[in-house]
């Protein structure tokens, strides 16, 4: 379907359209300035973080455990991550080979810095999170695309990762599950790429971020845990998903060890250790109760079936999200542009959602919603877009 322009979209979305992060905090600073906005935009968790976190927290506060730390992280976090990523992903990593970063962002950034010389090639899933984009071409890197499909649920092929590598190739990055298509690379796809990075010398750099949010019936694989691949794999996480703790600041990278260090010499010149009180938090969420993941993804499903059935009335199609916090939705039976049509869906619904322009250029057709909102305020969002819809749908 041929996507209709519409004058209507303001002249300051349309000048940072072309640049991913900007159109997204475009976005959100209209929000702001309108009143009884549903923000279906960001990716950040609505539930509170569990009481037991936030008291080790005052604990460490109340009992003057505030002072600096090594600028990997305390050893007593970087042996709890350690231990809980060889019992839950089956990652053969020790505490040597654990970072502690300030978010899953600066890791990924890190990592990046440590790892790519200008020139270098770095494969790279499309769509996919535009923060990637900033770090690859901060350390004068080069993004080569591997195109997923909605009609396979984003998932990637080894196949497309072989056919995009060329003689600069140096890294493959993967998202798993990703942002923003809600898609996961499952088992049988991991171990075919494993195969072509082995083959190819290439390192991968797998986000996991959302790993622990995944839906019945599929389950989550780490690549790392493969033979062959510990060396040549680094593996990032953060807190922030799967605990409520987006704010709290707090990520870790398993690594080989000289990656580890090669790192942490980059973060010792810059925003040096992670703060203190989130690292005691960090350690309680790995040592303490697991019941809260469970039941924050019990939340996550029930959230998710809803918004499927919206999108469903609304006629958008969209590959069957199997992780992470979002939808990307196909909106082109509306005829209209995505950047234009989540203008629309702001300024006369309401409704702060994110077009997939923002996640890579081609990307006209698409959008990205989360459900990080009650089910009751999931519903009213989709109730107040449904007759925007139907007034400028061609």
């Amino acid at each position: 379907m041929t996507i209709k322009a519409n004058p209507n979209i303001p002249e300051e979305v349309r000048a940072v359209a072309a640049d991913g992060t900007q159109l997204r905090y475009a976005l959100m600073e209209m929000a702001q300035e309108l009143d009884d906005v549903i923000a279906l935009g960001r990716g950040d968790p609505d539930l509170d973080t569990p009481p037991h976190i936030v008291e080790a927290a005052k604990a460490a506060i109340r009992d003057g455990r505030t002072g600096p730390t090594p600028v990997k992280g305390t050893d007593a976090l970087r042996a709890a991550i350690a231990e809980h990523m060889r019992a839950v992903n089956g990652l053969p990593v020790a505490a040597e080979n654990v970072m502690v970063t300030t978010g899953g962002q600066e890791g990924l950034f890190l990592a990046i810095q440590a790892l790519i010389d200008p020139g270098d090639e770095i494969l790279v899933p499309d769509p996919r999170y535009t923060s990637y984009d900033d770090a690859i071409r901060r350390a004068g890197g080069i993004m080569v695309s591997v195109p997923t499909n909605r009609e396979d649920a984003f998932n990637l092929e080894a196949e497309a990762v072989e056919a995009a590598i060329r003689p600069a190739s140096k890294a493959l990055l993967i998202v798993t599950p990703s942002n923003p298509t809600a898609g996961i690379v499952t088992e049988d796809r991991l171990r075919a790429i494993a195969d072509v990075a082995i083959r190819h010398n290439l390192i991968v750099i797998v986000d996991e971020i959302y790993g622990k949010i995944v839906y019945e019936p599929w389950r989550h694989f780490s690549i790392g845990s493969l033979p062959g691949m510990d060396q040549r794999t680094i593996t990032l996480d953060a807190f922030s998903k799967t605990y409520a703790m987006t704010g709290w600041r707090c990520g870790y990278v398993a690594a080989p060890a000289d990656v580890i260090d090669a790192m942490a010499r980059i973060k010792q010149v810059t925003t040096g250790p992670v703060a203190t009180v989130s690292q005691w938090a960090g350690l309680a969420a790995m040592t303490g109760p697991q019941d809260c993941v469970a039941e924050y993804l019990r939340i996550y499903t029930d959230r998710r079936a809803v918004l499927l059935d919206g999108l469903d009335r609304m006629g958008f199609a969209y590959g069957e999200p199997r992780g992470g916090l979002f939808v990307w939705a196909d909106c082109s039976a509306t005829g209209i542009h995505a950047t234009e049509l989540s203008y629309l869906l702001l300024k006369e619904g309401r409704v702060l959602i994110f077009p997939g322009t923002a996640f890579g250029e081609t990307w006209r057709e698409y959008v990205r919603i989360t459900m990080l909102e009650p089910i009751d305020t999931l519903k009213e969002a989709v109730e107040r877009m449904l007759p925007v819809l139907e007034r400028y749908r061609l």
